[in-house]
């Protein structure tokens, strides 16, 4: 498992470790439910420097990455970005990417332990062309500050942060002490949402900065189980858990915010136009409201049936504290995958109901 850079940060904060994907990642920081309360109704710190983070330069790296994925790229004006997935030839999903055009650079924020992956998809496709792919990781770290009042804390810290006023705008300063530090508006609950990728000798500074910030406004550090617990609230699928390699990418719900179909060329597109043009997906990823009184909450793989046929599977499930209720995502079959569909779930527990329901699940 790859340790965090700062792990003793968050061990003297009381925090409490987990994995993702071979990463360390801050489970909680001995109060989760708080932490929620606070990504909800105030502000929450924190450390999202496990996941990827690539770094596309030299004169080709816009044309390179444009016939890659499945947004357009190559008209983002400096100081914007996009949402985006790569896919293969067949149009099976091989990650999503956060998107930045910087000033002399790409940036590329995606989930962890893919970096090698792609980067070797990236230097297949680089032959006389000038693109360098550079793993950022080991340079800059990523802190996050998600919530209500994430714009209070980011001012906080006194830098004179311009804002990003739109979602994947950024911006940047260079500060005597901290070095450049980038941010960017990126809502990671559906509420309001910054990264800030700030250089590794001072991310420690800039965390502890956050942190004293958001207790000022009532929030304070979160860890990752407060952060998936809101993410799936806000209804928005996580690459590894609700789509993987083996769905295309129009199945995963993420089409209108990821898939352009006027930018021409990249690699699955075909498969992703022909999608479009002659038919709908065989599945597709909806929200899911199980029954309240559940032994145990469902996990990933469980059934779903409509009567004795089985139509679905489940991806996730929480128990959400914003609803006090059970929620989730699965995909369901076309045909039978209209909301407001009672199914049923079929699991190690017993059988239940699921009914699918609209997304996000809260606001």
């Amino acid at each position: 498992m790859t340790p965090l850079a700062l792990h003793e940060f968050h061990a003297a904060l009381n925090g409490r470790f987990a994995e993702v994907n071979g990463t360390e990642v801050v489970e909680d920081y001995g109060d989760w439910l708080s932490e929620h309360a606070a990504l909800r109704k105030s502000a929450g710190v924190l450390d999202l420097s496990f996941r990827s983070r690539l770094v596309l330069t030299g004169a080709d790296r816009v044309r390179l990455l444009n016939g890659q994925v499945t947004n357009n790229v190559k008209d983002l004006p400096v100081g914007e970005g996009c949402y985006a997935a790569l896919v293969t030839n067949k149009g099976k999903m091989q990650a999503d990417l956060n998107i930045y055009i910087l000033p002399e650079e790409i940036l590329l924020d995606f989930e962890p332990g893919l970096t090698a992956t792609i980067t070797e998809r990236f230097n297949k496709f680089i032959i006389a062309d000038d693109v360098q792919v550079i793993d950022a990781a080991p340079h800059y770290g990523l802190l996050s500050v998600q919530g209500p009042q994430a714009w209070r804390v980011v001012e906080r810290l006194g830098l004179n942060f311009p804002m990003p006023e739109k979602p994947f705008h950024s911006r940047n300063i260079k500060d005597e002490t901290l070095g450049e530090l980038y941010c960017m508006n990126q809502p990671r609950t559906a509420t309001n949402g910054f990264d800030i990728f700030a250089p590794t000798n001072s991310l420690a500074a800039v965390a502890d900065k956050l942190i004293a910030a958001a207790k000022e406004v009532g929030g304070g550090p979160c860890g990752w189980r407060a952060l998936e617990t809101a993410r799936i609230e806000a209804g928005i699928p996580r690459f590894g858990v609700e789509m993987d390699e083996t769905n295309l990418a129009p199945e995963a719900g993420i089409e209108s915010r990821a898939i352009s179909y006027t930018k021409g060329c990249y690699i699955g597109q075909e498969v992703i136009a022909r999608i479009r043009t002659y038919g709908q997906v065989a599945k597709a990823l909806r929200g899911l409201r199980f029954a309240d009184a559940l032994p145990e909450l469902p996990r990933k793989g469980d059934k779903l049936f409509l009567g004795d046929k089985e139509v679905g599977y489940v991806c996730s499930a929480i128990h959400s504290p914003t609803l006090n209720a059970n929620i989730g995502f699965g995909y369901v079959r076309r045909g039978h995958n209209e909301i407001g569909t009672e199914l049923k779930l079929r699991a190690p527990a017993g059988e239940t109901s699921a009914k699918i329901v609209p997304l996000p699940f809260v606001r």
